[in-house]
């Protein structure tokens, strides 16, 4: 024991220099992961039956658009952080079915946030209540969205809400979804929750060729209660993509919904056959990331 602590001490220094280099190594390809040369990140991840996406601006500002049904956020999460980042700036949740915000619930035991947007639509179900009282005991801002807003997340990125217009408190969830474009120099990405047709062609009126974007996502996992003919015409997309469970009891994506999208010759893919389907923007350009990604399938089959 005397021989190992008199090592110990001979050669102290070296064992201090080498924990140093270790230390300067980590640092360093911790700082080239951030270094995100101009780059937007847009990724819709594969939680099953639900919409959970994330974005991260040029700047490395972090957005989640909504949590996804059950945990199957903290399943996906590592796939967009590295394991020494526990903090999001914002979170969104687009409308308050549990599809939508149940995975933010055991997020937040584990991650932190500045800021909660919300649509103003509400939710009888407790765990809705759940999700609430952990955004108030953690004592984070939260914000009921309207439409002119324009949230800047660095770099010259920023998301532009488009709906709600008025007070929504006696919609639908689905009616009121949160509708905003996520836009980055020439290349943009059109959000809109499980907005309805009828709620689309209220925007395609309201806006008319502004709505065009290069990404649509799909609205309500590719329902046929969505994706109006006359929305997609506005919006112009290269790119529509689609979450959806497999073999789902809804039989999303509808075969309505995929012939709209074929007919219009939009480019489709969905979380189902694809995995977390990933998109980057150099301002100029969308590129998709995936390898051969599969079609479309209707009712989302094996």
């Amino acid at each position: 024991m005397h021989k190992f602590f008199s090592h110990i001490r001979a050669y102290l220094r070296w064992y201090v220099l080498l924990l140093l280099v270790i230390s300067i190594v980590i640092l360093a390809l911790v700082i080239s992961r951030e270094d995100r040369q101009g780059i937007l990140t847009f990724v819709m991840l594969d939680v099953g039956q639900g919409d959970a996406l994330f974005i991260e601006s040029p700047t490395g500002t972090q957005v989640l658009v909504d949590g996804g049904p059950n945990n199957n956020l903290m399943k996906e999460i590592s796939h967009v952080l590295p394991w020494y980042d526990r903090h999001v700036d914002i979170l969104i949740v687009t409308n308050p079915d549990r599809d939508h915000y149940e995975g933010f619930i055991p997020f937040l035991d584990k991650y932190n946030t500045d800021l909660v947007l919300e649509p103003g639509t509400t939710n009888p179900n407790p765990a809705y209540k759940v999700l609430e009282d952990k955004i108030a005991i953690k004592n984070i801002q939260k914000i009921i969205v309207s439409r002119g807003e324009r949230i800047d997340l660095g770099g010259g990125a920023y998301l532009e809400i488009l709906f709600p217009d008025r007070d929504i408190s006696g919609l639908s969830p689905n009616d009121g979804s949160i509708v905003m474009r996520l836009v980055y120099g020439e290349t943009s990405v059109l959000l809109q929750g499980d907005s309805t047709a009828r709620m689309e062609e209220y925007l395609a009126g309201l806006e008319g060729e502004a709505l065009k974007s290069t990404i649509l996502k799909v609205g309500h996992h590719g329902s046929r209660t969505s994706t109006s003919e006359k929305y997609v015409t506005a919006v112009k997309p290269l790119w529509a993509i689609i979450s959806s469970g497999k073999d789902n009891s809804y039989g999303h994506p509808h075969k309505e919904t995929l012939d709209t999208l074929n007919r219009l010759k939009v480019l489709t893919y969905d979380t189902c056959n694809n995995g977390d389907i990933v998109f980057k923007s150099d301002r100029k350009n969308f590129v998709l990331k995936n390898k051969n990604p599969k079609p479309t399938e209707v009712g989302c089959k094996e």
